[in-house]
């Protein structure tokens, strides 16, 4: 069987650190510009460099998103943006513009180019056609049922990469309209205001004053909300289909999210290739899930004729049972680390050690000390802390605690 490769949002430098501690095989990021988030933190020329090191040294590929769909204006900077890239060594490119992805072919030939979901490639001879355009790997429409995937990926050479995790658009492909209607913010061009997350009521035309609840809640009606995405049951279906590369959503997301999916994604994925026969998922890989910010789960199109759970009708909000609280920065001695504290400690506090291979551990603190080797009773966000634990820890790992 082929190892797929697992791939994983990065936001910003630090995520990007978080995404290769955690396992990933590859992350992908974009620039100040040209990308489709751009909310997201992003690159600067110099951050970018220096996470490209970061993953050449451990192996990690890196994919930067040119894939807006620009106007004319925009094509102005893209010809030297991407020479830049080139310059930068990365691994690959990922575009949905055919004028784009014309210029890099002409600009940048050696290029690798990686076709984004945003172009709705939905069957086989589409994937052929790019193939015929220099694309190397086309992210398929999330639309598809698995059985669709599993017939293109039997039908064609080119590699396959798929979703299989994170927040879901609510138009096709993410071809939305709606943040450009209703905020004159361009989602096609990285500007997505997320008008689908609103709360919204029916009016009738006689009666324009009066506000139809679609259906009787006192929060209102979230009618066009996708629930998250998750297909970690389905890795073995995935691996045995040969898809590529599995996709994490998530650019604008936080680390602890980041680095508590692609750790179950990992374990999913390497549990079943070491011991296919013998496999079997684990509860806690999706209990792990269960903690990071989320708006239920669905498996969305990919179970054919089971898409009744994919809306989110009762509310807008993330569920989220527990919060980032730190990050390890430094192991000082054996058993003694020091960390960077994201939220408030306090004493009494039961901490959760998120480590990159194997169990969570649990620390019920009756100790904390600062900088000074002085005993505290309240760590302060951006404070560094030090703090005695009995069980293996390394540099990056997180810490988090129940809500």
């Amino acid at each position: 069987m082929k190892k797929p490769e697992l791939l994983a949002p990065a936001g910003n430098l630090e995520k990007l650190k978080i995404a290769i501690h955690y396992g990933a095989d590859a992350v992908y990021l974009s620039g100040k510009s040209y990308g489709l988030r751009s909310f997201a933190g992003n690159f600067t020329i110099p951050q970018m460099e220096e996470g490209i090191k970061l993953a050449q040294e451990e192996e990690v590929k890196v994919y930067v998103t040119v894939n807006i769909f620009p106007r004319n204006d925009d094509l102005k900077g893209i010809p030297e943006y991407l020479n830049i890239l080139q310059q930068l060594s990365v691994d690959a490119i990922i575009v949905s513009d055919p004028g784009i992805i014309a210029m890099a072919r002409r600009l940048i030939p050696g290029m690798t180019l990686h076709l984004s979901t945003q172009a709705n490639t939905t069957n086989w001879q589409s994937v052929k056609f790019w193939k015929d355009q220099g694309i190397s790997r086309v992210n398929l429409a999330r639309e598809l049922s698995f059985s669709e995937i599993k017939y293109i990926k039997r039908k064609v050479d080119t590699e396959i990469e798929i979703f299989v995790h994170g927040a879901m658009c609510i138009s096709y492909s993410g071809r939305c309209l709606l943040s450009n209607y209703l905020t004159n913010r361009d989602s096609n061009r990285g500007e997505c205001s997320q008008p689908c997350r609103w709360r919204y009521a029916l009016m009738e035309e006689n009666r324009p004053d009066t506000y139809l609840p679609i259906f009787q809640d006192k929060h209102g009606s979230y009618i066009l909300s996708s629930k998250d995405l998750c297909l970690l049951e389905y890795i073995p279906d995935l691996i045995d289909a040969g898809v590529d590369a599995l996709k994490i959503e998530g650019r604008m997301k936080g680390i602890n999210y980041v680095g508590n999916v692609v750790k179950s994604y990992r374990q999913a994925i390497d549990e079943y290739l070491s011991k296919p026969g013998k496999y079997a998922f684990r509860k806690e890989w999706f209990e792990e899930l269960r903690k990071v910010s989320h708006r239920g789960y669905t498996t969305g199109f990919f179970c054919e004729g089971l898409t009744e759970g994919i809306q989110n009708y009762s509310s807008s909000s993330y569920v989220q049972t527990h919060e980032l609280v730190g990050v390890i920065r430094e192991i000082l001695r054996q058993n003694t680390i020091k960390i960077e504290v994201r939220n408030q400690i306090r004493l009494g506090d039961e901490l959760e050690f998120v480590r990159k291979s194997g169990e969570v551990h649990r620390l019920f603190l009756e100790k904390i000390m600062n900088e000074d080797c002085e005993e505290i009773s309240i760590a302060q966000p951006n404070q560094s802390i030090i703090l005695a634990v009995d069980f293996p820890a390394d540099r990056n790992d997180l810490i988090r605690r129940e809500r």
